[in-house]
């Protein structure tokens, strides 16, 4: 009840989940009650089933959350599939098809080397080929039953259902895709943004209040999809490290001086939320404990910017060490208690991995 009141005193939160299908993009008016924090299913719902397929974009849906992330890479032919990585090897069966054996390769991705397969790589009917499986298995072994169920989706392909479902449950239902790579995919002359606003343009979705919600890590290219869309916009940030494009280009800026007070109002001028790390609001101690709040989410607030961190799950090896139920990193700990922790500094929203649980935080 103190977290409810605490909250009424902020407005100009975006409203979710109404019994009608309101749009999160519809603000609330600044005297009526602030609505319930967003719960976006991140990569759907891969607390359950393999992230980032039909499968788990559906179950996320079906357990009450009204957002999806949709991470976003591209085809060889150009189209848009969702993959958390543009390097397939931990996420699909591609090591077992023998005629994809020559493309196993190495590459560097924003400063990183990694070796595998590489979705730039295949065109989209290859990819189809492919199917699925539980990205980290040690940490959720009961997802393995479903390697091998569901192919690659394709954006498109994630707006149909999304579709398809919010009719059938009667409630609006969006999506967050998230932009991988921007500058790396751009160096190899297969840049994402043209293909994500084309498919918004295709699809009606180019347009305010529509139920899109375009996140990325970089700054450049939300800069300039500011004047090319009417949806909103995330930074993201992390608690470590620099945007690419800021690497790329000799800019000494961190994520750290994004999220200053200055840096802050920077992002409001081309964007409405700001989507950081969770480490950002609440860092951990040095033991490894959920420490003290800064002052981010009252400074995002301060800049107009609404505030939807990352991320939340429930199993040990995520959670801060005093939430922890065992040694047992595959099991469930008290992410109630940091769910309600989060909930108390007046965040808009959160990213979670288990929806249903996070529901559960938000409306009791």
């Amino acid at each position: 009840m103190r977290r409810r009141l605490a909250a009424l005193a902020l407005s100009g939160l975006f409203l979710v989940g109404a019994a009608g299908g309101t749009s999160a993009s519809q603000a609330a008016p600044a005297d009526k009650e602030r609505a319930e924090p967003v719960v976006v299913g991140h990569r759907g719902a891969p607390g359950y089933r393999p992230e980032h397929t039909l499968a788990s974009y559906e179950l996320a849906y079906r357990q009450g959350a009204d957002w999806v992330d949709v991470d976003l890479v591209p085809t060889k032919d150009g189209q848009l599939v969702a993959r958390h990585e543009n390097e397939i090897g931990g996420t699909t069966d591609v090591a077992a098809h023998p005629e994809f054996a020559n493309r196993k390769t190495t590459k560097v991705i924003d400063g990183v080397t990694l070796t595998g397969w590489f979705t730039e790589d295949f065109t989209l009917a290859e990819l189809k080929t492919l199917r699925a499986t539980e990205r980290i298995p040690d940490i959720r072994p009961d997802n393995k039953i479903y390697n091998g169920r569901w192919q690659i989706a394709t954006y498109q392909e994630v707006l149909d259902l999304t579709k398809r479902l919010g009719r059938e449950l009667h409630r609006t239902l969006g999506t967050y895709p998230e932009i991988k790579h921007s500058t790396y995919f751009a160096s190899i002359g297969n840049p994402t943004e043209p293909k994500l606003v084309d498919l918004l343009n295709r699809n009606g979705l180019n347009k305010r209040n529509a139920p899109v919600i375009i996140q990325s890590f970089e700054v450049a290219n939300l800069k300039a999809l500011s004047k090319q869309v009417k949806v909103p916009l995330v930074q993201l940030t992390s608690a470590s490290g620099a945007p690419a494009d800021f690497v790329a280009s000799g800019d000494k800026r961190t994520y750290a001086d994004l999220v200053t007070p200055a840096g802050l109002k920077e992002i409001s001028t081309y964007a409405d939320y700001l989507g950081p790390e969770k480490a950002q609001i609440i860092p951990r101690t040095a033991a490894g404990a959920l420490g003290t709040p800064t002052s981010l989410v009252k400074d995002a607030h301060d800049a107009g910017l609404k505030v939807v961190p990352y991320t939340f799950r429930n199993e040990n090896s995520f959670l801060p060490a005093n939430l922890r139920s065992s040694a047992d990193p595959s099991a469930w700990g008290n992410v109630f208690a940091e769910l309600d922790a989060f909930l108390a500094t007046g965040i808009d929203g959160l990213f979670a991995d288990q929806p249903d649980t996070a529901l559960v935080a938000v409306r009791s």
